[in-house]
């Protein structure tokens, strides 16, 4: 047989299927979401964005669900996926055969339409938690850059792998229970900008997330940092947060004591 015979080239079509079953949610038709089952192709490099692509491509334009680079680096398209939140473009349709597959938006947000959520309030979550370099002064510019060694750098690099993908929010049962609750990125995020040693906010920031929804809602469950895609460890980070809080409370309690009546 000829090598260039088209018998011995690779079959393009996929000899498996699964069942996707997408909860729908169309507010201006229905009021309550439903969930509506697609049988879609299974090829081995496909992910489950893939099959979303292909719904949407080739059976229900409707569909309505988040995603940019299918690298695994913007987070947008962060789903439930039977059950446990994930990005869809790196889970491999595959490993969940024989199916069926059941597709949900994300936990403890709101619902905009079919698999696309609110993240407003987690926005505002990044704002509380002041989320970027605070100085209180900054030296001339004819003086040059901040520079860091590796060490420094170090530091603050493994909270800073975060891509806002907001799984960890869909794992934390606080997050359900306490939708005021700062939550896991962005607090883990607020010890990132900490640990930087270009950043002079680390007291205003511990004022903020010391009250109440901010670390001490945590009960340490741990499941944020069990679902992050990039290895961050924002359970880690809040108990690291609580551990700095209750330092500073000890110091501002042994200080007035210390401190002769007069002159407090």
């Amino acid at each position: 047989m000829s090598p260039t015979d088209s018998t011995s080239r690779p079959d393009p079509t996929p000899r498996r299927s699964i069942e996707i079953q997408v909860r729908r949610y169309h507010p201006e038709e229905a009021a309550e979401p439903s969930w509506e089952s697609f049988r879609v192709p299974v090829h081995d490099e496909w992910m489950v964005l893939d099959a979303l692509n292909h719904v949407k491509d080739e059976l229900d334009g409707s569909l309505a669900y988040r995603w940019a680079c299918r690298m695994g680096v913007c987070g947008s398209c962060g789903m439930m996926v039977d059950g446990e939140p994930v990005l869809t473009c790196a889970t491999y349709l595959a490993d969940l055969l024989p199916g069926p597959v059941r597709i949900e938006p994300l936990a403890s947000f709101a619902v905009i339409r079919d698999l696309v959520v609110d993240t407003g309030s987690f926005v505002d979550k990044l704002a509380a938690a002041k989320t970027w370099l605070l100085r209180d002064e900054e030296k001339p510019l004819d003086e040059g850059e901040y520079l860091q060694t590796p060490e420094e750098l170090a530091r603050y690099k493994p909270y800073a792998m975060c891509i806002n993908c907001m799984l960890c929010y869909a794992a934390c049962p606080i997050s359900e229970l306490e939708p005021d609750f700062t939550g896991p990125a962005a607090l883990a995020l607020a010890q990132r900008y900490n640990l930087d040693s270009r950043d002079q906010g680390a007291e205003e920031r511990l004022d903020a997330l010391s009250q109440d929804h901010g670390i001490w809602s945590c009960t340490f469950v741990g499941e944020c940092s069990a679902v992050c895609p990039k290895g961050v460890d924002p359970a880690g980070a809040i108990q690291r947060y609580k551990l700095q809080a209750a330092t500073a409370w000890v110091r501002a309690k042994a200080r007035a004591l210390l401190t002769p009546w007069g002159e407090r």
